[in-house]
């Protein structure tokens, strides 16, 4: 393990530059295919890029604001003592495996991982369960750092703050290893992009990338077998709706007038519910100058397959 740059002085704009030189700790989980919002094609192609768009929200300002009180949580719970790295560390065997991690242990070989949480994701850290993400960050840092284990402590805002320790394990971390190197040679080196997963995220970052077009046309080759498969799912999708649909309508019939009817399984409810909506029609009609000054153009890219 070694120094890459110190963070001491580092602008955010800097520190976002020398996190695309290597795979971070909160890479390894979304390369591994273990994290909801971050695909492995997301990684790659922030990675690519030359722009460093200092994103923030609300939930990040809050989870830095929140990180010393965290860090102070977990001292006063174990009684260990932890300190800043200040670093960006990477690797010496493995150079494309970065850490700019959260805190230290004095006196131990290990550091700690510093999470803060929704209370609507409460459910993924109960009976002590860590999601797998967070894991994999942990794992990646103990690999660099050579490091016996890792802590990880969260704040679930308003509810709880936890902590648990997790033990080296070399089978992990090995296949960790062998994941990111592979995800560093074949595909950030080469410059090919991972295989689309079929996620949400993955749609997302194929939008935003290509989201222009040129207007040319070319040969499609290599898709048929893809397409027809596509057709067959797309015709079992359809029966698989209509089948949920006749399922609903079959309760709807059973519930009547009644909104809730459960049993020790199952529970259904069938409210009214209001909802308040702008009538864009009629507001083009009547107020036409003021649908003019609130209407705003979008632009996107149409996906159409049909058969020849």
């Amino acid at each position: 393990m070694r120094k890459l740059i110190s963070t001491k002085d580092l602008s955010h704009k800097e520190w976002l530059r020398y996190r695309k030189c290597g795979i971070g700790g909160s890479d390894a989980g979304a390369i591994c295919g273990f994290n909801t919002y971050v695909s492995p094609m997301s990684v790659y192609y922030d990675k690519i890029s030359d722009e460093t768009e200092e994103f923030d929200n609300e939930a990040m300002r809050q989870g830095r604001d929140f990180e010393d009180y965290v860090a102070r949580r977990f001292m006063e719970a174990t009684g260990k003592k932890v300190r800043r790295a200040n670093a960006i560390f990477y690797d010496e065997k493995h150079p494309f495996m970065i850490a700019d991690v959260d805190r230290l242990i004095v006196g131990e070989n290990a550091g700690l991982e510093i999470k803060t949480a929704s209370p609507y994701v409460e459910s993924q850290w109960t009976e002590g369960k860590i999601p797998l993400s967070y894991q994999m960050q942990c794992y990646h840092y103990m690999s660099i750092f050579q490091a016996d284990c890792w802590y990880i402590a969260v704040l679930i805002y308003g509810r709880e703050f936890k902590y648990y320790k997790i033990e080296r394990d070399e089978e992990i971390m090995q296949s960790l290893i062998q994941i990111e190197k592979n995800f560093w040679e074949n595909h950030m080196l080469k410059r090919i992009p991972p295989e689309p997963d079929g996620s949400k995220v993955a749609n997302e970052v194929i939008a935003e990338h290509f989201k222009e077009s040129n207007g040319s046309m070319i040969p499609l080759s290599g898709f048929d077998e893809k397409l027809s498969r596509r057709a067959e799912v797309i015709a079992l999708l359809d029966k698989l709706t209509m089948e949920k649909n006749q399922i609903e309508q079959e309760l709807k019939l059973f519930l009547g007038k009644a909104e809730i009817a459960q049993n020790d399984k199952f529970y259904v409810s069938w409210k009214p519910v209001v909802t308040n909506r702008i009538d864009a029609k009629l507001l083009k009609k009547e107020q036409s100058e003021i649908f003019k000054q609130y209407q705003k153009e979008s632009y996107s890219r149409r996906f159409v397959v049909k058969v020849a």
